[in-house]
């Protein structure tokens, strides 16, 4: 770490103490619904959860990736990849680490639609940002009832249209060509309330190849058609094109940290000669139905969705003669949708209110997949000079991709005077099926099924009217995605022979109210057995293992603090031990050779260390605000033997300040940040094993974004 940006961290956050006297805006204890499905007090539910409001989300920022409104979570490791084409890299204490593109390990959901699929799969990407009224983001091991993939949960939600119509616009714009528009309404007309929204957004990127474009909209309806009942409907689209600038070896990060790789052996840069690239149209809705009897509740909902998607992949040494690699191109039209039925009962038993939920989950997902060779030609050795790159060619793959999962579960709590008792038990049932139409290089069609049952239990200890401690536990299960599946070591064919990964998850905690300040601390640790990992990498196919058992344990530390003159903080630290507990060994490289993995190695794409710091004032009679935010984050192996070079630690800060003002009806709101701003340059994020050691992605040296918004109530 440069020792300038080290001593400001440091210095920021041994400024924020627990104890604090104020006035100024900060919500101390969240009303969630994330774990007990039910509307609860984040203080008094026995898990690790945060809340992150709309102020937070929208504040001082673009609103494009949920990296922004996550950084001060602890135990989420959200990382902007700069390259729109991947997604953006979320884990939660380790889960979902390994992921080369999009999501896994951690479920996603946005206004009670998944947007992770039933094999775990998911994009963040599809998150609106711009109407969010919050997130809640929960670790630890009430998380497992929310079935396979449920290493940590992050569930986002939009408010309902009520009141007098208002409509707002907003236009950014800042370093690298980046800008964003964004216009939305929302109101109530006879009886039905609506929010509605629309942008786009444009950046050059900050790396080579690294421009992209994005239309998102949403609508959102309401109706109730009694007074007990509530009929939301939901549809959003997203269509993005975007370059894929790859990753780079260790030497090209530290001599052209903006460029993309070299291919030394064909002479030119992969990612320009084959234009590696990706494009996505996505479009979903849903029915949601709400109905009350008395102290109970039925919550009924459908939903259903396409997504297109086209990848430009560069093709590595050797790939094209291989007769079982796939081409190059991605090229898939996916349907997927579900239904869920949930019952909320809620009782006076013993002294105390047992709130008790039973519900059945539906899901299922069809790609119709192809594959195509990413050129047109027949240069040998395969070569972006006798051929034609960047390209659609010959077709290589063609099948269709099925996972269904059909869940149940049941949920009960019991809060009494000074303990509150929970539990779950939630049933998996997954099944896979793959019907492989292109024969010349045999038939890869094949179907595996997987079933597991998940318990957890809770108890909470009120100590005292402003400290409680708790205790949780649970069995949780990652079943291969269809990515991991689709390869087996020595050929083409599905390697259906892949178990679930098991875990068994440990949390204990403290949540104190501590004068004008809440600490919130947990312990934890999660057992793994049959950890995926990779078998081989090579020929451009990756093909997957399960390894031994891990061992992954760790504390959260948050602290929220009003001071006096309208002065508030937030200090989040998380410290993270992931090991595998087992030697393993692997393959990687053209041409393959072994590698060992010792017991006791670090898992690859973790940060051990975690800290993020923010101090923000509010002028409350000129409406001006400003804050300084510190990131600082040790550093991460980037592959399982833990030998080649680590992406190094590092510590940023930025500044933000803006000014809210309201002329009758009109309320005028600016902005203007400044990130990084003693100009480090880092590895933003890592690409876990890449086997050509283009592991590095690297994050914007100083840049800036300013914005302005208009907002009109009728």
């Amino acid at each position: 770490m440069n020792p300038v940006p080290k001593r400001l961290v440091l210095l920021l956050a041994a400024a924020f103490p627990c104890y604090a006297m104020a006035d100024a805006e900060l919500t101390l204890d969240s009303v969630v619904v994330t774990g007990s499905r039910v509307e609860h007090s984040s203080f008094d539910l026995p898990a690790a959860v945060d809340v992150v409001d709309a102020g937070k989300i929208g504040a001082d920022q673009a609103r494009v990736n949920v990296s922004e409104a996550l950084a001060g979570v602890p135990g989420i490791n959200v990382q902007n990849r700069q390259n729109y084409a991947q997604d953006l890299q979320i884990s939660s204490r380790g889960f979902g680490a390994r992921s080369a593109f999009g999501v896994r390990g951690i479920r996603l959901v946005a206004d009670g639609i998944p947007a992770s699929m039933p094999d775990g799969q998911g994009q963040a990407a599809t998150f609106n940002l711009d109407r969010a009224e919050r997130i809640e983001v929960m670790r630890g091991p009430l998380s497992a009832i929310y079935g396979n993939h449920a290493g940590g949960v992050i569930q986002l939600f939009t408010p309902d249209g009520k009141g007098a119509p208002t409509i707002e616009t907003s236009f950014s714009a800042g370093s690298y060509g980046t800008w964003k528009a964004d216009v939305s309404a929302q109101g109530e007309v006879g009886g039905i309330g609506y929010v509605l929204d629309t942008s786009r957004f444009a950046t050059d990127g900050y790396r080579e190849h690294s421009s992209a474009e994005r239309e998102q909209s949403l609508v959102k309806l309401t109706f109730r058609p009694s007074q007990d009942g509530k009929l939301t409907f939901i549809a959003n689209s997203f269509h993005q094109t975007a370059d894929d600038p790859q990753g780079v070896q260790w030497g090209e990060y530290k001599t052209n940290p903006k460029g993309t790789a070299w291919d030394a052996t064909r002479g030119y840069y992969p990612a320009l000669a084959f234009d590696t690239r990706k494009s996505i149209d996505h479009a979903q809705g849903g029915l949601n139905y709400e109905h009350r009897f008395g102290e109970h509740t039925l919550q009924l909902s459908v939903y259903a969705g396409q997504r297109s998607t086209i990848q430009y992949q560069s093709i590595p040494v050797g790939a094209q003669s291989n007769p079982v690699h796939s081409g190059g191109v991605i090229d898939f039209d996916r349907t997927f949708g579900g239904m869920s039925a949930r019952w909320i009962g809620r009782f006076d038993v013993a002294g105390g209110r047992l709130t008790t939920t039973v519900g059945t989950d539906y899901e299922q997902s069809t790609d119709d997949r192809r594959g195509y060779n990413n050129y047109i030609g027949t240069g040998a050795p395969a070569n972006c000079v006798a051929n034609a790159c960047g390209v659609k060619g010959t077709l290589r793959r063609k099948e269709e991709d099925r996972v269904a999962s059909f869940d149940q579960y049941v949920q009960a709590e019991w809060q009494g005077e000074n303990w509150t008792f929970s539990g779950g038990v939630r049933h998996s049932h997954l099944a896979f099926k793959v019907s492989d139409s292109y024969l010349s290089n045999g038939d890869d069609s094949g179907s595996v099924s997987y079933d597991k049952t998940t318990p957890t239990l809770a108890a909470l200890y009120r100590l005292s009217d402003t400290v409680n401690l708790y205790a949780s536990a649970a069995r949780g299960f990652e079943a291969p995605t269809f990515n991991e599946m689709f390869y087996s070591s020595g050929g083409g064919s599905l390697n259906l022979g892949l178990k679930p990964s098991n875990s068994t998850h440990f949390e204990t905690g403290l949540k104190a109210m501590l004068g004008n300040s809440r600490l919130d601390l947990a312990l934890f640790q999660v057992k793994t057995d049959n950890e995926l990992v990779v078998l081989s990498s090579t020929g451009g196919r990756t093909a997957y293992q399960n390894a031994g058992p891990t061992t992954r344990q760790g504390l959260e530390l948050a602290v929220d603090s009003r001071w006096t003159g309208n002065l508030t903080s937030r200090l989040a630290y998380t410290w993270l031990d992931a090991r595998y507990d087992e030697a393993f060994s692997f393959q990687s490289g053209t041409p393959a050779v072994t590698k060992n993995v010792s017991a006791g190695n670090r898992l690859p794409g973790v940060a051990a260390q975690t800290l993020y710091g923010e101090l923000a004032w509010k002028h409350a009679a000129s409406g001006f605000h400003a804050a300084i935010e510190g990131i600082a984050r040790s550093k991460v192996y980037v592959e399982d033997t833990n030998g080649d070079t680590a992406a190094p630690a590092y510590a940023i800060a930025n500044l933000r300040a803006g000014i809210e003002r309201t002329f009758g009806p009109l309320k005028i709101s600016t902005f203007a940040r400044l990130n990084n701003i003693f100009d480090r340059q880092y590895v933003g994020s890592v690409i876990v094993g890449d086997s050509s050691q283009r592991y590095y992605e690297a994050a914007p040296g100083r840049n800036w974004l300013a914005g302005v918004s208009a907002r009109y109530a009728f």
